[in-house]
């Protein structure tokens, strides 16, 4: 007798009278020797998004995730309810930390090529993510960052030195060389310790801010991955978390179009936005042109706001850029359109911020031009201080037995009888 579903029960047999599945392989705009294509991007007006009380419902914002939240116009005047009506030196402070981070960014790419380091990540076009955030969080709050969020040190007036020092793993590496080169780590600034694993320091960032808020604490923490790193399971986890506990936490997602080799589409950018994760956990949730540094910092302080009125996490999708390859070890032109970069419809931050200080008359050229000559010459004088303690490839820089230490508080006897015969082994050998 058949079957009346259509459906054979037999193992392994589909539908008889149904055509055959197919799967959806999402494929990027344009390729190498392709045009660039940026049509299917809807920009809405700058203005155009609400600004909600800090501690509106998500349910009531849901529509925040969908759109984009913007400030800075094409002719770079401000408008809409986001504007966070910044005073003339803080709007500097930000231009000159973007550009100092692009400086550093220039300096050290140079120094790979050189052969003074082994690897770098430059952040070339995302520089408002970092920096706009950076200065709408307190000094102290945490950030768990990604490692393109470099900014946050710049921003914060960390020494450049000692960012190059472990650049460079020579003997001022307060990381002892035990870190790949820009995965820095400084207490002392709020930042974490970055990690090459993706994704590790959301959970990690939830949990801080968990901890903060159980002892009563009044810092937040926020925390910074790429889009292809959401598809990570430790992503939804620290989402669940942060849900549940309401965790006075900030989740930045940075959009920049590509992860490595792969387009966004392979992290789901095809279906829907990256804010829209919020949506299903009931956090609130805020879509922003990360190319837009006010836009960045308006969005980062209300989520801040909101997070020290106990109203919950917020996660932002930064809309954004990556003009340069992922890292030293990539040439994007293999798998990309080499027009993108110049056609990327949202600019360029610094241009952008530049081109708002000289239209309300708080700048102009030459002066910009005269800091970027200061700031070269700023990076020029670290990187050789960072120098005279020695550069990767020229030797050891830090005694063989440090591996052994700052692990345990004492060391225990089998890791104290392998350390003295490696140094056995190592005197032997006459080295």
């Amino acid at each position: 007798m058949s079957d009346p579903t259509g459906f054979d029960s037999g193992e392994g047999q589909g539908a008889r009278n149904l055509p055959p599945l197919k799967l959806h392989v999402p494929e990027p705009p344009a390729r190498p020797g392709e045009a660039a294509d940026f049509t299917h991007f809807e920009i809405p007006p700058v203005g155009a998004q609400p600004r909600p009380d800090e501690a509106a419902a998500p349910a009531d914002m849901r529509d925040l995730a969908y759109g984009l939240v913007r400030v800075l116009d094409e002719d770079g005047q401000t408008a809409g309810p986001w504007n966070p009506k910044l005073p003339p030196e803080t709007l500097l402070k930000m231009l000159r930390a973007m550009a100092l981070t692009r400086a550093f960014d220039g300096r050290m790419f140079r120094a790979q090529r050189q052969g003074k380091t082994s690897f770098y990540m430059k952040s070339t076009g995302e520089e408002a993510v970092s920096i706009g955030a950076a200065l709408a969080l307190a000094r102290d709050d945490m950030c768990f960052p990604s490692y393109r969020q470099q900014g946050i040190l710049i921003a914060r007036d960390w020494p450049l030195v000692d960012m190059i020092n472990q650049i460079y793993s020579n003997k001022g590496d307060r990381l002892k060389g035990r870190q790949l080169p820009i995965m820095y780590s400084a207490r002392d600034a709020g930042f974490f310790s970055i990690s090459g694993n993706l994704t590790t320091q959301y959970p990690q960032a939830v949990g801080w801010a968990m901890a903060s808020a159980a002892k009563g604490d009044t810092r937040i923490a926020a925390t910074w991955c790429g889009e292809g790193s959401t598809a990570e399971g430790d992503f939804h986890s620290a989402c669940t978390f942060a849900s549940v506990y309401r965790a006075p936490v900030i989740m930045n997602i940075v959009n920049n179009q590509w992860a490595i080799s792969s387009f966004s589409g392979f992290a789901g950018a095809e279906s829907t936005t990256f804010a829209a994760r919020a949506v299903g956990y009931g956090i609130a949730g805020l879509r922003v042109d990360g190319n837009d540094v006010l836009a960045v910092y308006a969005a980062t302080r209300w989520a801040a706001d909101r997070a020290r009125a106990n109203g919950g996490p917020t996660l932002i999708e930064h809309f954004t850029y990556r003009v340069e390859g992922h890292s030293t070890s990539d040439d994007p032109t293999a798998y990309r359109s080499a027009e993108e970069s110049s056609l990327w419809p949202l600019g360029d931050p610094i241009a952008r911020l530049k081109q708002h200080c000289i239209a309300i008359g708080i700048w102009d050229e030459e002066r910009h031009a005269a800091m970027d000559r200061e700031l070269a010459e700023l990076v020029r004088d670290a990187a050789r201080e960072a120098e005279k303690n020695g550069i990767l490839g020229h030797g050891l820089h830090h005694p063989m037995e440090s591996m052994f230490e700052d692990v345990f508080e004492e060391m225990p006897w089998h890791l104290q009888e392998q350390k003295q015969q490696m140094l056995d082994e190592w005197k032997a050998a006459g080295l």
